[in-house]
Order: structure tokens, then sequence, then C-alpha cells
């Protein structure tokens, strides 16, 4: 008995386990960044990196593993998280420092736990230039890391072509130089250094130099594109062609090459970073601990308000609880705005520029990226919150007393005049209310006049529910621009005098919805592309003008396919039907003879048919 228990809880354990997964999976972004994988313990067992994060993390799991290990780490995966960076180079930078600081049990660990190489201009008199991955504090500036070897050689090179700087260690002073110590060597001769070492060379000239080149490892490598691409031109000039190529290679190397990562900076220690981003019910702060270069922990977590606290009082309770969770020393904070306190010995810096600011920025990309999860997961669970936020949105941009729970839109159709239809469709919620569709077949206007038809109709609509009581809608929408407007505003406001918002929606030239027009005179409305909002108006008006095309061709079809037969009392469709299978046309009917008319409808249907076709 116990044991069945037993199992019945695991197989619910892992039933929860599953749901939550499939939850996370659901929300994740297209955009690089970093995966960590929590067994039920809470213990990472493993990090990743990836240039798209949804088909990499669930990749493992829509698909049988040939590998027994795969298989093992999928089956223990409890809970997911993840950390957006701008490109795919700094994610591999930033998987590098989460396995050195975690070690998870199924990533491979490099013996000798090599880091990224940067390069380094050394804190000398005559200052060194070169590669490094040992970071020593002796007041020597280090740029990167850079995310391969080749990357860092390739700029190493160029700088040793474009600036003679010495390659040698020899303990260079202004003494050791006068006492003629050194002698010149072959870098000299092949003209790669102009020998400070014998006094050949200033140091004013040389420190230019080393000036020139710090800009350019801040990543101002416009200099070295330009000086590469005015030789590659030269030598293309003389008909040295392969020459050319090889600048054209550094040249586009130099092009491509990102200076440093906005992830890791190896002069930033022991530094927290925190952002925050606010809806009605929740405050969402993302913290980011930087320490030895790296980003060492990133957590976002979420505030459920409960009064309608500040924002400076929201993050300053979220530096708080991380700082006391994760027990940080931090004696500096990077943080968007002033928080509401203060802590002593701690520096608080709102950047503005620079590579602290890079940090917030990506600080403040994970706190957005994770509030837009949490709203997908919450809509994924009620698709009716989704719709009410639309809606609330709606309300906002057109400044709506209420919510437009009831949306009506019209649409009209016609071919030069003839068969002049119109439609109008009723979303309820956000979603169509099909059984509160109505069509209209215009009765007063002759010839292609748009703007009567809609008055037509629009009157009709409302003058009917006014005479039955029944609801009006919370907006009007017209399948149109200004002039569409107006005219549903003088039938609804001067002759109905009802006052119901009407906005329009109109069209670009290739039939595409461009504009959401509101007010009198209309302006339009700001509408971010592909959003959410623009995809639901969007669909209204596809919807109204769909339902009024569907009628207009029904109401044509019917219109071609008319007979004098429609007009005889007595016969039927189906009658109808049988004689012309039979007969082919109306003109062979009438020439038919009593006894052929009744052998297809009957006696008393023949006599009636031959009665009025013969008048």
């Amino acid at each position: 008995m116990n044991e069945l228990k037993g199992n019945t809880e695991e197989k619910l354990k892992d039933s929860t386990a599953q749901e939550k997964i499939r939850s996370i999976l659901s929300v994740l972004p297209d955009s690089p960044g970093c995966y960590q994988y929590f067994d039920e313990k809470g213990t990472i067992i493993y990090v990743g990196k990836a240039k798209n994060l949804k088909k990499r993390v669930i990749s493992y799991f829509n698909k049988e593993h040939d590998n027994l290990k795969t298989r093992v780490l999928v089956k223990q995966i409890r809970d997911i998280k993840y950390i957006v960076v701008d490109t795919e180079e700094d994610a591999l930078l930033l998987e590098n420092n989460l396995i050195k600081q975690y070690r998870p049990r199924y990533n491979v660990l490099l013996k000798d736990d090599k880091t990224y190489p940067s390069i380094v201009v050394k804190n000398e008199y005559f200052p060194r230039v070169f590669q490094t991955r040992n970071i020593v504090k002796d007041g020597s500036q280090y740029y990167g890391p850079y995310p391969s070897v080749y990357t860092a050689k390739i700029m190493l090179q160029m700088l040793k072509e474009l600036y003679p700087i010495r390659t040698c260690r020899l303990p260079l002073t202004p003494e050791t130089i006068t006492q003629g110590k050194y002698k010149l060597c072959l870098e000299y001769h092949i003209k790669r250094c102009k020998a400070p070492c014998e006094g050949l060379q200033d140091h004013a000239e040389y420190m230019k130099n080393i000036s020139e080149i710090k800009e350019i490892l801040k990543g101002n490598s416009s200099i070295v594109s330009k000086i590469l691409y005015d030789e590659m031109q030269t030598l293309a000039a003389e008909m040295r062609f392969e020459e050319a190529q090889k600048i054209k290679e550094k040249y586009e190397a130099i092009e491509n090459y990102r200076a440093k990562s906005t992830v890791v900076t190896p002069s930033f220690t022991n530094i927290d970073v925190f952002s925050l981003s606010e809806n009605e019910k929740s405050a969402f702060i993302n913290y980011l601990h930087i320490g030895n270069g790296a980003i060492v922990q990133a957590y976002t977590f979420e505030y459920r308000k409960k009064l309608d606290e500040a924002k400076e009082e929201l993050l300053a309770m979220g530096i708080i609880e991380m700082r006391d969770r994760f027990k940080s020393t931090a004696k500096e904070i990077i943080v968007p705005f002033e928080p509401d306190m203060s802590l002593e010995g701690i520096t608080i810096v709102i950047p503005q520029r620079g590579d602290k600011k890079k940090l917030l920025d990506l600080s403040i990309l994970n706190v957005k990226q994770y509030k837009l999860d949490k709203l997908k997961q919450a809509e994924k669970l009620n698709p009716e919150q989704r719709n009410t936020r639309l809606l609330k949105e709606i309300q906002s941009q057109l400044h709506l007393e209420k919510l437009p729970v009831h949306i009506e839109c019209f649409d009209n159709s016609n071919i030069q005049g003839s068969d002049a239809v119109a439609a109008c469709v009723v979303f309820k919620m956000g979603k169509p209310s099909k059984q509160d569709y109505r069509k209209y077949i215009i009765k007063t206007v002759e010839g292609p006049d748009d703007y009567a038809s809609m008055r037509e109709v629009v009157y009709r609509r409302y003058k009917r529910l006014l005479e039955e009581s029944a609801p009006l809608p919370d907006l009007i929408i017209t399948d149109g621009g200004k002039g569409q407007m107006e005219i549903v505003r003088q039938v609804v406001e001067d002759e109905l005098e009802l006052n119901i918002p009407i906005a329009g929606l109109a069209k670009d030239k290739k039939h595409r919805t461009s504009e959401f027009l509101f007010g009198f005179p209309p302006e339009p409305i700001g509408l971010v592309q592909q959003s959410p909002l623009f995809h639901l108006l969007e669909q209204m008006q596809n919807e109204v003008h769909r339902f009024a095309i569907r009628f207009h061709k029904d109401k044509r079809s019917k219109r071609q396919t008319a007979s004098e037969l429609d007009a005889i009392k007595g016969i039927g469709d189906k009658t109808k039907t049988l004689l012309l299978r039979e007969f082919k046309s109306v003109k062979r009917i009438r020439e038919a003879t009593l006894e052929e008319l009744s052998r297809v409808a009957g006696k008393a249907k023949a006599q009636l048919l031959q009665a009025n076709l013969n008048k």
C-alpha cells in the first residue's frame, strides 16, 4: 500500500514538472543567450549557449536522443532559466563564465580552466602591447576578452603593422636608455620598431601611438578600417592584386570585429546591477552581480503590488532583498534611477554611457524579457486576459470612458453600383460574435456611392437597436478613412443623437491595414506594426470585408441564375431545377408541349407553366 502511494506521488510530481517545463518552453524568446537546466534539488546540471534560445532548448524535448547521457540529462530537468544577450559571441563568453562558476555535472570542463584571451597595454615607461589570459592589477589596461585567440591575434597583427611598437621585454627606463645598455635588434632593421631602447624614438611620439592604439582597442576601429581601405585601393590601382587581397581580408576581419563584449569587462570587479519594469499588478526586478570581470549571478523576480508603491520604493526593496539573499558585498550599485534608500559606504551609479551603461542595458533587456514571458504564460492559461489587455490598450489610446467590450465594424461592397450591399460584424471582448453579424441590401442608393450606402446602413442599424431597446456598441469602427467616419458621425450624433465613439481603419495601396484614425477631425493613432493590438484591429477589418464580399458574391450569383420561372407562384426550386435540367433553358420550356411538361412537373404545374409563360 505504501509502495503504491509512493508511486502515485512520484507520478504527480513528474506530471507537475512536465507542465512547468511546457509552460517555460512556450514562451522562450528567439534571442541569443545562455540557458541553465536545474534538477529537482535546484542544482544547475547543465549550462548551454544558443543563437536562438527557443529553437535550441525546445530541441532537447521534441525528439528522441541517440546519446544516453543526453537522455539521462533531459529526464532530470525540472526547471529552466535563461539570460538573453545581444550577440552570439556574448552568449559564448557568458556560458564560459557560468560553467566555471557552477561547474555543472553534464558540462565539459577544461582541465587547465583557461580563460578567454585579452589584450593588455602594460603599465611601463614604453608600454608593450600583447595577448594574455592573466589579469594582473598593476595599473595595466586590459581590453576584451576576445571570443577566440584568432580574433585577438588578428587585432595585434593589425596594430603592429600600423604602429612600430616594441615587443622586447627589456626594462626600459630613462636611466637605462641614457646609459646605452641595449643594442639594436632585428625588429628595428625590418622597420617594425623605432628603437626607443637606443633613444631613436622619443617618449612623446611613442605614447602618441599608444594613445591611438587604446582608442582602437576600445572599439574605435574606423581609423584602422580607413587606413586598410586606402592601402587596398592603392595596391589595386598599382595592379598588385595578391597583396590587395591580403589587405582586403584583414579589412573585412576588422569590419566584422566586435571590439569587446557587453557581458564581460575585465576592469569591473564586485559590482551589482539592478533594473526594474512594472505593470499594474506587479514589479519585476533583475539582478546581475559582476565579479572578477564576469557575470557570476543573474536573477529576476516578481513583487506582487499591495498598494500603489512608487518605483523608487520597489527598487530599494529589491536591492535589499537580493544583496541579502546572495550575500553581496559590492561597494558599487548600478541602477536606472535613484532608489528610495541610502546605504553607508555604497556608491550608487546611474550611467548614461560607456561600459556601465551597457551592463545596465543588459539587465533591462532581461527584466523586460522576464515580464513578457510572465504575461505570455498568464495569457496561455487565461486567453480572456489577453483580450482584456488589448481592449484596455484601445481604451487608453482613444481615451474612452469605458472598456470597448462591444465593437461594431461596417463595410460596403458593390461593383459599379450593382448588387450594392453592406455588412456589420460584431466583436465582443475582442472575439467575433457571429450570431450578431448583420447583412444589408442597399435600398435607397442608386449607383456606386459608398458614402450614401454607409449613411443608409448605419441609420437602419441603430434606429432598429433603439426601437428594440437593444444594447448599443461601445465603439464603432468604419472600414475606410476620414470621409466614412464623418458620414457615420452625422448619422450617429446629429440624426440619432447618440454618444458612441467612432474610429476608422484605413488601408494602404496594397490593401493592407495601415492607419487607425480617431477624433474629429480624425487623427492617426500610433500603432506598432505586427503588435498584438495591430493584429486585433487588422482581424476586425479583414473580417468585415470578408463578410461583406461574401454577401455581395452570393447576391450577384443568385441574380445571375434568376429566371422567369422565379416569378411563377406554385413553381418551387425543386421543380425549377428538374425543368432546367430537362429542357436546358426557359425558351425551350416555353416551346414544350403540355404532355412534355407534364412528364417532368406533373399536369397541374404544366398547365400553370403554359398559362404564365405564354402571356
